[in-house]
């Protein structure tokens, strides 16, 4: 098929897609319009556009939304982009925070927890709030769930809806510079050391107000936090003074091997507050202020080179959205109960973001739904002579198999007979009986393996098992230590649910100090010592009772405790030498 074929059938499919512009509001420079071409090498930004635009820091929210509507219209005449497009907008950090809440609360009762927590802000005392929130970590073993929230004034949103409603655009994705951040770093590549697995790193955003900390390992967030500080109130030395005597005490609470330090504000440069800042692992920084020495990444012919260094890493960030595999994205745009998101907010929208497709020196955006269209297409094309061709080999082929498969079945039928005629000898003579000795072992065997198991995915991080012996026959008894009553209790409850006919109890559990005195000596917290087990206490007392000698006697020097005997080697047990006997016979 030849490169105009292609080309007539993308034109034909493309035809009623429409663009996505990425705008983001960004004090200290304005109303930015960005767009990125992932098709050159290296990636580049091939569109720009800024406007001045007033934010007001102490509301939170634009000044003045015409001025914002006809700034978005003089940049769509700039860089001749069709009003009628879907558009996704960066926003300054209005509020977030972190949260853990137990894993059994439904999306409603999350949401109620965390509009409560949001309406203890000011802007949200008098201002709805829309939230959006996504897990950073889920512990089945507690129950419970770490979620990362964010929030927004509802009527800022649906004043930017309606401003560009009126311009013939859709709203259809807004999020939040942290995210933004986050997203440019690792789609511009900046932090390709930090964001690997097992990696911890902090990232320092300073603004005017304070400075923000995001804790993560790899590219999974960890904890979030805020430091309020009143930047403008200090001068020269002393706001780096401040900065430092206040960053160094918080990154004591989050410990890593890198940081990455991103000043917003004019009045830090990010550079000097690097060099002040010690023990904090391997620093590096980025001006995403006036102090900029290099654009963020590069830019086309097109953008005009006054423009180049004004483009600020928000702009990046939210440009990126549709490249860029971060795992941080919210969704204000969905009613609440939806809000949280797991992926890239654009997905919820009926509108498809467009995947550039290149044939040849030809580039073409396509919709995902389009793309399966064409696939489809070119399926039904290619599939058509392949499944003539089939027809006409299908009847040899079927013949050979058919013929392979008389040839298994006829050795088949000879293997039975020779099992059939092995089995009637050793039943004539009373001999070993093949078959039922294997049943016997997969059947021990797999109560084993099943019990072996459960303790694996049972198991919390504070308990440790000193002894464990099971049978084929379902017979357990676990003997174990732990630094608290809870989590015995919770180990118990996990086995009992994995091993639901297993019938087990708790046989034991106390202190492990011996004596008053003991505890009463030790400044330490004591461990606690159980046992679960559903043997009954007669096989418990067969299985750990003293060996005897050759002439039938008990040995007196022989230990009866399963730690003991597992400490000499001579116990009955998982670790142990001696076989396990079989209590189901007695």
């Amino acid at each position: 098929m030849s490169e105009d074929f292609f080309s007539k059938m993308m034109s034909q499919f493309n035809g009623g897609s429409k663009d996505y512009v990425f705008l983001s509001v960004t004090p200290g420079v304005g109303l930015e319009m960005c767009l990125i071409d992932i098709t050159s090498t290296p990636k580049s930004v091939k569109a720009y556009a800024v406007r001045p635009l007033a934010y007001n820091e102490t509301s939170k929210e634009i000044a003045d939304y015409d001025v914002f509507k006809e700034a978005v219209a003089d940049m769509y005449d700039e860089l001749k982009i069709n009003p009628k497009c879907n558009v996704v907008i960066n926003l300054p950090l209005v509020s977030m925070g972190i949260m853990n809440l137990p894993l059994i609360l439904s999306d409603d009762a999350m949401l109620v927890s965390i509009t409560s927590e949001v309406e203890q802000t000011y802007i949200f005392r008098r201002m709805e709030p829309v939230i959006a929130w996504q897990d950073v970590n889920v512990n089945q073993s507690t129950d419970s769930r770490k979620i990362l929230y964010s929030a927004i004034q509802a009527p800022v949103i649906e004043n930017i809806k309606v401003a560009l409603n009126t311009l013939g655009s859709t709203l259809v994705g807004v999020d939040v510079s942290v995210a933004s951040y986050l997203r440019a770093l690792d789609f511009t590549g900046l932090t390709t050391a930090q964001m690997q697995d097992n990696v911890t790193w902090n990232l320092m955003i300073v603004n005017s107000i304070g400075y923000s900390l995001v804790s993560l390992v790899g590219k999974t967030i960890v904890d979030y936090y805020e430091e309020p500080l009143a930047i403008k109130t200090f001068e020269g030395d002393d706001i780096y003074n401040a900065i430092n005597s206040s960053a160094q005490i918080t990154l004591m609470s989050y410990p890593a091997n890198y940081l990455y330090i991103i000043s917003e504000t004019d009045m830090v440069s990010a550079e000097l507050l690097a060099s002040k800042i010690q023990g904090a692992g391997t620093i590096d920084f980025f001006e995403n202020n006036t102090f900029k020495k290099h654009e963020v990444m590069p830019v086309s012919l097109d953008v005009l080179p006054d423009n180049v260094l004004k483009i600020s890493m928000q702009a990046i960030g939210v440009a990126a959205t549709n490249y860029s595999n971060f795992p941080l994205n919210f969704n204000f745009i969905k009613d609440s109960k939806s809000a949280k998101s797991g992926g890239s907010f654009l997905g919820g929208n009926s509108s498809e973001p467009p995947v550039p497709i290149t044939i040849g020196d030809k580039t073409f955006e396509i919709t995902p739904s389009a793309a399966t269209t064409i696939a489809t297409v070119l399926l039904v094309l290619i599939g058509v002579p392949i499944a003539l061709l089939a027809f006409v080999l299908l009847p040899k082929i079927e013949a050979d198999k058919q013929q392979a498969l008389d040839a298994v079945t006829l050795k088949a039928q000879e293997l039975d007979t020779q099992v059939s005629k092995i089995s009637e000898e050793q039943s004539n003579t009373g001999g070993f009986d093949l078959k039922q000795e294997v049943d016997l072992v997969l059947k021990s065997n797999r109560s084993k393996l099943m019990s072996y198991s459960a303790i694996g995915e049972a198991i919390p991080s504070t308990v440790w098992i000193k002894y464990f012996m099971a049978q084929g026959d379902g017979l357990i008894d676990i003997k174990g230590a732990a630094t608290n009553v809870e989590d015995v209790y919770v180990f118990f409850k996990n086995m009992k649910d994995s091993l639901l006919s297993s019938n087990l109890r708790l046989q034991k559990l106390e202190m492990e100090s011996a004596s008053l005195d003991d505890l009463l000596s030790k400044s330490s917290a004591q461990n606690y010592e159980f046992e679960i087990t559903n043997m009954t206490n007669d096989q418990l007392s067969a299985l750990f009772s003293k060996p005897k000698t050759e002439d039938g006697k008990e040995n007196p020097d022989a230990a009866a405790d399963p730690n003991a005997s597992a400490d000499a080697g001579q116990g009955n047990g998982l670790l142990s030498k001696n076989p396990i006997p079989d209590l189901s016979k007695k």
